[in-house]
């Protein structure tokens, strides 16, 4: 079973985002233990070197996570540059 824990700059982004974005956040995560490839997500490889992912948190919002054995480290939510 997939588990997920911050980093302490995503924690602190976490913290700071507004509460609809830690809401999306919240959805999502559960969205993500359960099924990476879930449609809502759109997770998909964002540095092959570094392995790491982005997903959907809103049209606006992305996060960032790195696999790591059986747990997602979130490295980074953030505004979409779009």
């Amino acid at each position: 079973m997939m588990r997920h824990r911050f980093t302490a700059h995503s924690a602190r982004e976490y913290d700071d985002a507004p509460q609809e974005i830690r809401r999306a956040f919240d959805r999502r995560i559960k969205l993500l233990l359960q099924n990476i490839r879930h449609p809502s997500l759109r997770a998909k490889k964002y540095n092959e070197t570094n392995d790491i992912w982005q997903a959907r948190l809103t049209r606006g919002w992305r996060f960032y996570f790195r696999i790591e054995d059986d747990t997602y480290i979130i490295l980074s939510l953030i505004r979409h540059p779009k």
